[in-house]
């Protein structure tokens, strides 16, 4: 588990701030970390292509077609890249220690970085395989994805989603869960490969979702970080107080920084300015 946890911080998968200099997040809250799971595929740079792959498939092939195409593409990259290799290899063996595998009939994979790894877990675990698209649609594909076909109902089939995060588990209230329950089937178990520990599990639970996850961003992940120098014991006291009451511990933050968001309402970049405009505008820390 160390050494996974060492690929995380050497792919840049997770990210910790810059002392006194936290991550702006869509949500225009603020935090000392961010995480890029998908960096895992090897580096930001293979990760990177693989989304913008995915992009051009998503416009110019039908659904139908995408998972064969992808397929093709993270079994190239398992076979050539030790970082990918060694975290899909880990994957595999931790579902097969935690799951009952004669209960599941298909595993899932969401748009789009859950197909990072979903993908490669069919096959590996010989399960067919559901691919999930934003807008609820669904293909299904034989765990060697030489066929695949569109699919309106599935029923009665018990399914293994896997993801690459899991926060307050939007997407899967959004999406992931609404796609399988329309087709007669369910979600029955959730495997995330990191969970940022912020009630998506709990959530899940009040899914009738048992959930595991491969890694947690929590105190042994900072301590971490603190042993290979990554971080100074001023970035780690923030970590640990975030992880026990993350919007106190950034209200506080920016009540002994005020400049920090005033500098962010004047950036040069447009995305920090919109998330700092939402921080202020709905009073998200109750300054």
């Amino acid at each position: 588990m160390n050494d996974l946890m060492s690929l995380l911080f050497e792919t840049n998968a997770f990210q910790i701030c810059k002392e006194n200099e936290p991550f702006w997040l869509t949500s225009g809250t603020i935090s000392p970390y961010y995480n890029n799971t998908h960096f895992l595929y090897g580096s930001p740079e293979s990760a990177q292509e693989l989304l913008d792959f995915i992009d051009i498939q998503l416009e110019t092939v039908s659904k139908d077609s995408i998972p064969a195409n992808l397929f093709e593409k993270v079994f190239t990259q398992y076979q050539k890249n030790a970082i990918y290799k060694i975290v899909i290899d880990s994957l595999k063996e931790f579902i097969e220690a935690n799951t009952d595998l004669t209960s599941i009939d298909y595993i899932s994979g969401g748009e789009r970085r859950d197909w990072f790894f979903s993908i490669l877990m069919a096959y590996f675990l010989k399960k067919p395989h559901i691919t999930i698209y934003k807008d609820l649609s669904t293909v299904v594909s034989t765990y060697d994805f030489k066929e695949t076909k569109t699919i309106e109902k599935l029923d009665n089939k018990r399914i293994l989603h896997i993801t690459d995060l899991i926060n307050i588990v939007s997407s899967y209230v959004r999406a992931w869960i609404p796609a399988i329950e329309s087709l007669g089937s369910k979600i029955i178990t959730s495997i995330a490969v990191v969970d940022r520990m912020q009630g998506g599990s709990q959530t899940l639970k009040e899914h009738n979702i048992e959930s595991f996850t491969l890694l947690q961003v929590d105190n042994i992940l900072f301590k971490k970080a603190k042993e290979l120098g990554i971080i100074n014991e001023n970035q780690l006291d923030m970590l640990n107080k975030y992880t026990e009451n993350p919007d106190e511990c950034m209200r506080e933050f920016l009540i002994e920084h005020p400049e920090f968001l005033e500098n962010a309402l004047h950036s040069d970049n447009p995305k920090t300015v919109k998330r700092a405009k939402t921080c202020v505008e709905q009073n998200l820390y109750h300054l």
